[in-house]
């Protein structure tokens, strides 16, 4: 294929050489700007039937995604993996957390009983920072709804033994919303009637749902938030399904029953947790994932070649994690030897996956700046994993602590040795570290990360000239997208070089 100077199709790098790029190799060629940053849409698939309008996920990982950064995540438009270094249980309150956070239609709000006391009011709000509760009958959903407690009838209660009947508004003071009826009839009801929360009753007004006044500030300030039809947060869970352990069928039936706790419990996406994906283990659990709920899509991985990605495909996972060995926090490579360059794994595998099985793919890996998001998505990524871009910011779990008068959170692979001695399940055989812990700075809040970060791939997208993702993965395939790999020279040239550095702020040119 001829070079018209203009740099190179996609086709024309990847193929022609026996080693591979990473994505600081890579530079893209410019197109002509029309349109203005607004215009840019970065609407794209995370799985077969999900989408997102910000492409980034957050790795699963016990210092990167428990609930606060699932919500973040979706909140900005993309989507948190909840980490499993955790029990069940405990995983399935963090995916409750996430789905309660925001929600159309409660239709399991937590209900008392008109003899449960204003303590147990306080206990639901110190576990879960709900303080209106509705009153029923027989303390439970679906019973005749007798009042609802808010924080205006306890916050000047001296005593927290008193009972909710005598404390409640009751239901004759109600505003409450009758089924049938549509979310934006009774929202529209809940911004006239200026309450907090609507209970949603049948004719015999028994309590049916609830709607919350908080979700309408939620959607004013959150436009691109990642919702499910009920318009909860979208939130995926992983689940461990490494091809590790003798007893074959006892890991499966492990991964089965985690998973059908998650699933029970709300998570959108499932993501199968493995370094190597390709294994009879992951393939038989994406077969009976799939074959269970067919409604939850199955993210499998991880995988770096189209041999490997065929077999999880042809199982039916839903959407394939591409990369091994791209990590900041890990050295497997060094262990195993195995691992593939991040940008050539990417684009071979998302050109087989969508010409073969139209399933998109997710780039886990090698992603420090918006840029390598930016090149990720040029070559085929229809979505990206990030891990250290989000660790350390407020939202990632953790507490900060100063290390050489820096503040700091601590950053740890999955496969590092402080995860496998804390795992709560344990090998027979030696652990062997395939990562390492560490700390990163202090990043402050995803809220303001996540926003700088897609301003910048819109960026790159208007330099290109290409305004959606569905169009700059065409320009990829038909070869009207072109680059060109780039020396250690021009890396150093395209990066900040040959300053000298200063201690303070430089003075001011004179005019």
């Amino acid at each position: 294929m001829a070079n018209n100077g203009d740099g190179w199709p996609a086709d024309a790098i990847f193929e022609q050489v026996s080693s591979g790029y990473t994505y600081d190799d890579i530079l893209l060629m410019p197109g002509f700007v029309g349109f203005g940053i607004d215009d840019v849409d970065l609407t794209s698939r995370l799985s077969k039937t999900i989408s997102l309008r910000t492409p980034l996920v957050s790795s699963p990982m016990d210092t990167v995604t428990g609930p606060q950064m699932a919500i973040a995540m979706a909140l900005h438009g993309g989507i948190g993996v909840l980490h499993n270094n955790n029990t069940i249980e405990e995983q399935v309150s963090d995916v409750a957390r996430v789905k309660r956070f925001e929600n159309g239609f409660i239709m399991d709000p937590y209900v008392l009983g008109p003899s449960h006391r204003i303590a147990d009011v306080d206990e639901i709000r110190d576990k879960f920072g709900y303080s209106s509760i509705p009153v029923t009958e027989n303390g439970r959903m679906g019973g005749k709804l007798l009042g609802i407690v808010t924080s205006r009838d306890i916050d000047f209660v001296n005593d927290r033994t008193a009972r909710l009947s005598d404390i409640m508004t009751k239901g004759s003071d109600l505003v409450v919303g009758y089924e049938p009826t549509t979310l934006q009839e009774a929202n529209k009801k809940l911004q006239e009637s200026k309450v907090g929360k609507l209970p949603i009753v049948n004719n015999d007004f028994d309590l049916v749902a609830l709607l919350s006044r908080n979700d309408l500030k939620k959607n004013r300030d959150y436009p691109q938030a990642s919702k499910d039809a009920n318009k909860q947060l979208l939130c995926g869970a992983a689940v461990k399904c490494d091809n590790v352990d003798e007893d074959l069928k006892g890991a499966q039936e492990e991964c089965l029953v985690r998973s059908k706790a998650l699933v029970e419990a709300g998570a959108d996406v499932i993501t199968l947790d493995s370094f190597q994906g390709d294994s009879l283990l992951q393939a038989d659990v994406v077969k009976q994932l799939k074959n269970a709920y067919p409604a939850v899509d199955v993210m499998a991985g991880n995988v770096v070649t189209c041999r490997q990605a065929k077999s999880l495909l042809d199982a039916g996972c839903d959407s394939l994690r591409v990369g091994m060995s791209a990590g900041s926090i890990g050295h497997r490579v060094d262990v195993s030897a195995m691992g593939r360059a991040q940008a050539t794994a990417v684009f071979n595998v998302a050109r087989y996956a969508k010409q073969h099985y139209d399933i998109p793919i997710v780039a886990d890996g090698g992603i420090k700046f918006s840029g390598h998001v930016m090149k990720a998505l040029s070559l085929g990524a229809s979505s990206v994993m990030v891990g250290s871009l989000v660790a350390g910011t407020e939202e990632a779990p953790g507490e900060y602590f100063y290390q050489d008068g820096v503040r700091v959170k601590a950053y740890r692979g999955m496969s590092s040795k402080a995860v496998l001695s804390s795992s709560y399940k344990k090998a027979a055989t030696p652990d062997v570290s395939f990562g390492v812990s560490a700390a990163v700075v202090d990043r402050g809040s995803v809220r303001g990360l996540i926003p700088y970060t897609t301003m910048g791939v819109k960026h790159g997208m208007q330099d290109l000239g290409i305004k959606t993702i569905t169009d700059l993965h065409a320009s990829l395939y038909d070869g009207s997208l072109t680059m060109e790999v780039r020396s250690g020279a021009a890396i150093k040239e395209g990066n900040v070089h040959d300053l000298t550095r200063i201690s303070g702020p430089p003075p001011a040119p004179k005019r």
